[in-house]
């Protein structure tokens, strides 16, 4: 009766051992998003190297709207054909990929 009780004992331990269960660690991802404050400008005060760089890599876009931020940087919103999009070019008419 001794062994009976003590191997269901060591029986319990042992299953109570997989039963426990382990801290769950809870990661929190902070995201910061900056974003640079363009003002609109008209468009004819888009640099010239901005525009021939514009002309040269989309021949058939038109430029309808731009944008300008404190670094001198261009926000272009472009249609070619039907379809619209923004570019990003610094003052010199080099491309920026944002």
């Amino acid at each position: 009766m001794k062994n009976l009780f003590l191997s269901a004992a060591i029986v319990l331990g042992g299953l109570t051992s997989f039963a426990s269960t382990f801290p769950t660690t809870n990661t929190i991802v902070k995201t910061i998003s900056v974003q640079d404050e363009y003002t609109e400008i008209k468009v004819v005060e888009v640099p010239v190297a901005v525009t021939d760089a514009l002309k040269k890599a989309y021949p058939d876009a038109v430029l309808t709207k731009a944008y300008k931020n404190a670094k001198n940087e261009y926000k272009l919103e472009v249609t070619v054909g039907d379809k619209v999009g923004s570019l990003y070019a610094n003052a010199d008419g080099s491309w920026i990929k944002k």
